[in-house]
């Protein structure tokens, strides 16, 4: 029986297999390639990858890459289950441990972002509050932080990166860019941006505050060097033009067989985005005052009003500021946007 049967039975690759059994229980099974590499199907789309121990690992390094938190995200979904392909068909080896997530395959056999609610809402612990008890995107993010945990403590003397892998629902200035979580203490290193760039990430901003996505879990609690990485626009499966995600598909590919970092050809610089205030629904009186077809950072001039409340507002400061992520159809107390300023270039290397 050959790995691709062993794993996905009749299904053609990965991703039909995960949207094929969004409703049954997959019992643990594992399966070995002809050059050693063993693969373990944790669950319904998680797949443990471990390179034989006589492998080099160039990089030391173990990789966590997630996609389809948000079940509509697809392009970011379709590159991990073509390189999950090519790693199956012999096209390259495996030269790190690799945790690949396919996060909420309900939400994307529906089309949907998300069915009861937003699961990059609900890590760092918020899938225990009592409102999301028994919800099955709760569990299924608790599920994914025992997985990473474990996969963390299996290879903790690797250097752990986690890339959570989205596309954006309204169109952005910068097309491809990408956030670090706040850790007290940490900064970019050199080697993460020239990483971005090579994916052709174009910007990066800094979160201000520890939040509960899936990469400020990964970051707080695992120590990984974790991003999420917005690669472009929300299409239907079928739909995206893959040559716009080259670049994350071949920074990936890369990392995954363990080669050294391409020489940049012309110095390439990363803008840099610190957040300067953050946007919530403070209730029955809130008023958003950014219309709901704006293009992620948009700039406003000094002094424009974002929003208010009866009780309180916000204003841009002495200087312009973007806004990124705007959403003023969320419940009491999340976040509607951020407010965001550029801060430098930095360049990589």
């Amino acid at each position: 029986m050959s790995t691709q049967t062993h794993l996905f039975g009749t299904s053609p690759d990965w991703l039909s297999h995960t949207l094929s059994h969004v409703s049954s229980g997959l019992p643990e099974t594992t399966s070995k390639l002809a050059d050693g590499t063993h693969i373990a199907r944790i669950a319904n789309g998680v797949l443990w990858l471990t390179p034989p121990v006589e492998r080099d690992n160039p990089n030391r390094e173990a990789l966590i890459v997630s996609a389809g938190i948000h079940g509509n995200e697809t392009a970011p979904i379709e590159v991990l289950n073509g390189l999950v392909s090519e790693l199956l068909a012999g096209v390259w080896r495996l030269a790190c441990p690799l945790l690949l997530i396919l996060g909420n395959p309900p939400a994307m056999v529906a089309g949907k972002r998300f069915l009861d609610v937003n699961m990059n809402r609900l890590f760092n612990g918020a899938h225990g509050k009592p409102e999301y008890a028994d919800l099955p995107e709760a569990k299924r993010a608790r599920f994914l932080e025992e997985v990473c945990r474990a996969f963390a403590t299996k290879h903790s003397g690797l250097a752990l990166s986690h890339y959570d892998l989205h596309t954006a629902i309204r169109p952005s200035r910068q097309e491809r860019f990408a956030l670090y979580p706040f850790v007290a203490g940490r900064s970019v290193s050199a080697e993460q941006c020239a990483f971005l760039l090579e994916a052709e990430v174009e910007a990066l901003l800094l979160q201000h505050k520890e939040s509960t996505v899936f990469s400020s879990f990964s970051a707080s609690q695992l120590s990984a060097e974790s991003f999420t990485v917005e690669l472009g626009k929300v299409r239907p499966f079928g739909q995206n033009d893959l040559q716009r995600f080259s670049g994350i598909e071949q920074a990936l590919r890369r990392r995954f067989c363990g080669a050294p970092a391409p020489e940049a050809q012309n110095p390439t610089q990363l803008t840099v985005f610190e957040v300067v205030h953050e946007v919530l629904n403070t209730g029955p009186g809130f008023r958003f005052y950014v219309q709901d077809d704006v293009s992620n950072f948009t700039l406003y001039p000094p002094n424009t009003m974002i929003w208010e409340d009866g009780k309180t507002c916000y204003r841009v400061g002495a200087e312009p500021e973007g806004i990124v992520f705007p959403n003023r159809d969320v419940p009491v107390g999340q976040r509607v946007g951020l407010m965001v300023r550029a801060q430098t270039k930095r360049q990589a290397g």
